[in-house]
C-alpha cells in the first residue's frame, strides 16, 4: 500500500556503551576535561588494536565466543576493514568453504593476491575487492563486479546478487548470458566473463551484507575501545547489564583480576545498585547483584545513607534504625551479611 517498513531491533550493547560513557563522562567532568562522544572516536587506535590482535575480547560485542578469538589470532587484524570482514567471515558457509583460509593467506602474504582468481582476474576489479585481499565476501561486491564488468544498471545488479542466492536455474541461464554480452560490450574477453561470473556464482553463496556487518563491527569497536582505554568503567557496565546470571558475573570478575582491576567487595556504605567505578578508578561491587536483595531494599538503603548527616552506617543496628524496615526485611538483611556488605 505504498508504506514503509521499518525494522527496529534491541540491542544490549548499546544500553552498556551507554552506561560507561556515563560512568567516564561524570569523572571527566570532576576533571573539567570534554565529554567523550562515542561516534567521533578515531577508528584507527593502535592501543585498541594491540588487545584485538592479542584476541582479550571477552565482553566485546561480537568477538568474545572462543571460535571467534581463534579467528583474531590468525587473522590478526589492523584496521577497521578487517574488522568489517571479520564480522562477515565468523559464520558456517565462509568457515567451511575455505575462504577462510585463503583471505588470512592473502592478507599475511602467504598467498598471491589477484582479483579475484590468480587464473582468472581484470584490473578493473582490483578497487572494488582490494579491501579483502581479492576474496569477494560482501553481497556488494557481487553487484559492484556485475556493475564494473558488465555494464550493468545498480537495480539490474541487485536482480542478479538476488538470483545467485536463489540459484534458479533458468534465471542464472539468463543472467550468465547478458553478464557475457555486457562484458564482451566492454570488449572484455568472452571465456574470461564467463569464468568470473562463475566465481561470483561460487562466492555469491557464502556473501554478506557489508552494511550490516559494518555497523555490527563499529559497535564491536568502539566496545574494544572502552575496554582498551577505559577498562574500568566498561567491565562495570557489563557486570551491571549481566548482575542477573552470577556465573555470567564470576567470568567477568576473572576478567577484571586478569585486566589488573581492582573490585571492591559489596559494601552498603559505598554501593549503589549498579557497579560503578570510585574516585580511586576501583569497581566497586553493584548490591543489586547479591541475589535475593532487589532494587526497592537497596534504595531504601542509599535513601537512609543519604539523608541527613549522618552518612555512612556504623553497624547492623545503625543500619536497621536509619532505614525504612518494611523493605529491610530479615531475609534480606541476612542475604547483605552472608555477602559481607
Amino acid at each position: 500500500a505504498g508504506l514503509v517498513k521499518f525494522d527496529f531491533l534491541g540491542l544490549r550493547t548499546l544500553t552498556i556503551i551507554d552506561w560507561a560513557l556515563e560512568m567516564i563522562n561524570a569523572r571527566r567532568a570532576k576533571t573539567g576535561l570534554e565529554p567523550i562522544d562515542i561516534a567521533a572516536i578515531p577508528l584507527d587506535d593502535k592501543k585498541s588494536f594491540d588487545m584485538l590482535q592479542r584476541s582479550e575480547t571477552t565482553a566485546v560485542f561480537q568477538l568474545e565466543s572462543r571460535g571467534m578469538k581463534d579467528l583474531i589470532k590468525r587473522l590478526k587484524p589492523d584496521c577497521f576493514e578487517d574488522m568489517i570482514a571479520l564480522v562477515a567471515l565468523f559464520r558456517p558457509g565462509p568457515l567451511q568453504s575455505g575462504m577462510v583460509d585463503n583471505f588470512i593467506d592473502r592478507k599475511h602474504g602467504r598467498e598471491e593476491i589477484s582479483y579475484p582468481d590468480i587464473q582468472w582476474q581484470h584490473e578493473s576489479l582490483k578497487p572494488v575487492l582490494e579491501p579483502t585481499y581479492g576474496i569477494i565476501l560482501y553481497q556488494e561486491q557481487v553487484m559492484q563486479i556485475a556493475q564494473v564488468l558488465a555494464g550493468y544498471t545498480l537495480g539490474g545488479a541487485d536482480m542478479l546478487r538476488r538470483a545467485m542466492g536463489k540459484k534458479n536455474p533458468v534465471e542464472m541461464a539468463k543472467q550468465r548470458g547478458g553478464f557475457e554480452d555486457g562484458a564482451k560490450a566492454r570488449g572484455i574477453d568472452g571465456e574470461l566473463s564467463v569464468k568470473i561470473f562463475d566465481l561470483v556464482e561460487k562466492f555469491a553463496g557464502y556473501g554478506f551484507n557489508k552494511s550490516h556487518s559494518a555497523a555490527y563491527a563499529l559497535v564491536s569497536y568502539q566496545t574494544l575501545w572502552l575496554k582498551a582505554h577505559y577498562p574500568a568503567e566498561f567491565m562495570a557496565a557489563v557486570m551491571t547489564a549481566d548482575m542477573d546470571n552470577t556465573d555470567k558475573v564470576v567470568g567477568l570478575v576473572d576478567e577484571c583480576w586478569r585486566m589488573g582491576l581492582k573490585i571492591l567487595p559489596p559494601d552498603i556504605n559505598s554501593g549503589l545498585y549498579h557497579f560503578h567505578v570510585n574516585d580511586d578508578g576501583e569497581i566497586v561491587y553493584g548490591i543489586g547483584a547479591i541475589k535475593g536483595v532487589g532494587e526497592g531494599p537497596i534504595e531504601a538503603i542509599i535513601e537512609a545513607r543519604n539523608s541527613g548527616e549522618q552518612g555512612y552506617f556504623k553497624d547492623l543496628f545503625d543500619l536497621c534504625a536509619r532505614s525504612d524496615i518494611k523493605k529491610l526485611n530479615r531475609r534480606i538483611l541476612e542475604k547483605l551479611i552472608m555477602s559481607g556488605a
